[in-house]
């Protein structure tokens, strides 16, 4: 596979394959600085929006990925989220995807979060795959961490290949198929 950052951006821009998209570095809202979103040199900074869900245990209910039980979250909505210590919230991304046949999304985290010990995890967008993003945020520490909403939290990386994959997230009819918001595990 190849990255090919001009195409990409292009066709980000005309094709509706990120919306809303940034075609630039935004670093400062009202004169304040921000935690940057938009175009990077070969991917996307997206945002987090302002809907969370943080883990709990006050159910003692039993995290299983087959029968997920609600109650194993609270809910916050704010431009702000503070995630208790070795903990974890999701929130799902500001910019709704819709990724080309020929292209496969990686999600790192950036690096202003990562130095604060907060780690964020998503799987990859597959091809034809289309949806908000649902995060991970993992707070690695013994303190609260913070995360900002409507600010960037996560870079997503665009590798093109050459030719379409045999089967997409689409022709095969993928549970999280133009999922929107935060969307919980399913079975």
């Amino acid at each position: 596979m190849t990255i090919k950052s001009d195409k990409w951006i292009r066709a980000a821009a005309a094709g509706g394959m990120i919306e809303p998209f940034e075609p630039g570095q935004v670093r400062m809202r009202d004169g304040d600085k921000i935690i940057s979103f938009g175009t990077s040199s070969y991917g996307y900074d997206v945002r987090c929006a302002p809907q969370f869900k943080i883990f709990t245990n006050v159910h003692s209910a039993t995290v299983d990925p087959k029968a997920f039980d609600e109650r194993s979250f609270v809910d916050i909505e704010g431009d702000q989220c503070i995630i208790p210590p070795n903990s974890f919230a999701l929130a799902s991304t500001v910019e709704y995807f819709r990724i080309p046949e020929d292209v496969l999304v990686i999600c790192v985290g950036k690096s202003t979060y990562a130095r604060c010990g907060i780690i964020v995890n998503v799987t990859p967008l597959e091809p034809e795959w289309e949806g908000h993003v649902t995060l991970e945020f993992s707070n690695t520490t013994n303190l609260p961490a913070k995360i900002y909403a409507n600010e960037g939290v996560a870079q997503m990386l665009f590798f093109q290949s050459d030719e379409r994959c045999e089967v997409s997230y689409k022709d095969r009819g993928g549970k999280y198929q133009g999922q929107r918001g935060v969307t919980l595990p399913r079975s």
